[in-house]
């Protein structure tokens, strides 16, 4: 008879953090976080040196006062929680993507004509990927209608389905968007379904027509926006390089005092130029009035003028640390902050979300150009090497679209395997990727240190609320799309 095999335990993946006294562990192959009470450290120090034998675990645990029974239910939680492991392991990979998953999300580039000519811009920049030549510019009625019966159709299962109206600048093309709306509420009364809609603009076109419109339909707004009149004005500028600033700024007053139904965000591209992330933020939120405010740092290739240089970047991250301590304060006392890096990675931290690609790209994701032409999302709109099919000619290419998810997929980035910040980067942005390294699956590694101090100061954040205000954290629930 051969022998049974000794059980032996060892400490799983986790990150060990603390947060308003108490201990906690975010748990890297689930991404759920885990309160640590006395007995889990009493069971974590025993395995703090290596693997133990699962009898002397048992035996280690009722020498530190509990009893056998209760040092089985210990270790047996532990276990199933995967704070723990044995010596097989796990077998629990990320999720592969199923095939024809329900679309969800729809941005459509009304255009890719422009009226401002900002120095980063990805779509018509150095770092362009779009090949808009022989193409249109502006979508017109077939192909739009034609992409949002493509959504519809694709997003059978789902109770709600979005648009993003996306430029260009979106607004150059507005009659259309107007079209869209009510075409696509026709849609989802047909199928039973609820229809969102939402828009990025640079702002300048924001007329009065144009904000009643916004604001009797609910159309979520983010206005890009890079501070006050000199940040902005830095690279915002206009053909003939005059700065933006004081055409959107009066403008966007007008559209926060009408626009009451949702709340209006700004987003932020930083530069080498415009990395005063507080000042930025105190600009946007208390002068201005918008109800949230996201960063994002430039996605060009390292030698550009303006990207972002490492010295820079951290002192980026030590504003962003100081923001979000100041959302935890405001947390705290149940108040709205605003800075939505810190809300969207919350967000994700409560659902305990472990990607299996770093968003939803060409999965539950799709952008759509003039052209008809359907792109894993805006940034690869007009791309002909990126494109995944056409709306007018069939739809989606199973085969293109499964190429590029499994070029995405956390499984194929073995870089970060052995990176506890995985489940909520999965690598980081495939457009990014693409501009720094050729490849959309190539992970982004250049980023990779900040996103783990990132997520760290995120962990602690979540701690802090989940201790001293927990009712907090039930607004994210609202925050999940509806499937």
């Amino acid at each position: 008879m051969s022998a049974v095999a000794e059980v032996l335990y060892s400490q799983a993946e986790f990150r060990r953090f603390a947060a308003s006294g108490e201990e906690f562990l975010y748990l890297v192959p689930s991404g759920g976080i885990f309160g640590v009470s006395p007995a889990v450290r009493d069971a974590l120090d025993l395995l703090e040196a290596g693997p133990v034998a699962a009898e002397d675990l048992l035996a280690g645990l009722v020498a530190k006062g509990y009893s056998l029974a209760d040092a089985d239910g210990i270790v047996t939680e532990l276990f199933q929680a995967r704070v723990i492991r044995d010596q097989t392991g796990y077998a629990d990979p990320p999720q592969e993507a199923v095939e024809d998953f329900p679309l969800q999300s729809l941005v459509l580039n009304l255009t890719n004509q422009c009226n401002l000519s900002c120095q980063y811009c990805y779509e018509y920049g150095e770092d362009k990927v779009a090949t808009p030549e022989g193409k249109p510019k502006f979508m017109d009625e077939t192909v739009a209608r034609a992409s949002v019966d493509h959504l519809f159709a694709s997003a059978q299962g789902r109770r709600a389905v979005h648009i993003t109206f996306f430029g260009g600048e979106t607004l150059m093309n507005f009659p259309l968007l107007k079209w869209v709306v009510e075409y696509g509420k026709s849609k989802a009364r047909e199928t039973g379904q609820y229809l969102d809609f939402s828009l990025t603009t640079n702002g300048t076109l924001l007329s009065e027509p144009v904000i009643e419109f916004l604001a009797k339909n609910d159309i979520g707004v983010t206005v890009s926006m890079d501070g006050a009149k000199e940040a902005h004005d830095a690279l915002r500028v206009f053909a003939n390089g005059k700065g933006s600033y004081d055409i959107v700024a009066p403008k966007v007053k007008a559209l926060i005092a009408r626009h009451k139904s949702r709340p209006i965000a700004a987003r932020v591209t930083m530069t080498q130029q415009v990395t005063n992330v507080k000042e930025i933020f105190h600009h946007l939120r208390h002068e201005l009035g918008f109800a949230e405010v996201g960063f994002a740092p430039v996605t060009a290739a390292p030698d550009r003028l303006y990207t972002i240089q490492t010295k820079k970047m951290d002192s980026v991250l030590d504003q962003f640390r100081e923001l979000a301590y100041e959302y935890r304060d405001y947390a705290v006392q149940g108040k709205a902050h605003g800075f939505s890096n810190v809300s969207d990675t919350l967000a994700e931290l409560h659902a305990g979300i472990n990607k299996s690609h770093p968003c939803g790209a060409g999965l539950g994701l799709v952008g759509v150009g003039p052209s008809g032409d359907i792109a894993p999302c805006h940034r690869f709109v007009d791309s002909d090497e990126h494109a995944l099919g056409n709306v007018l000619e069939g739809g989606m290419d199973k085969w293109k679209q499964k190429e590029f998810l499994a070029k995405g997929h956390i499984g194929a980035k073995y870089d970060c395997h052995s990176c506890w910040a995985r489940p909520l980067c999965a690598g980081g942005c495939h457009h990014e990727a693409f501009v720094r390294y050729g490849d959309t699956g190539h992970p982004n590694l250049h980023f990779c240190d900040w996103i783990r101090d990132w997520t760290g100061i995120c962990l602690e954040i979540y701690g802090d609320i989940a201790v001293q205000n927990p009712a907090f954290l039930d607004a994210f629930e609202k925050r999940k799309a509806l499937q």
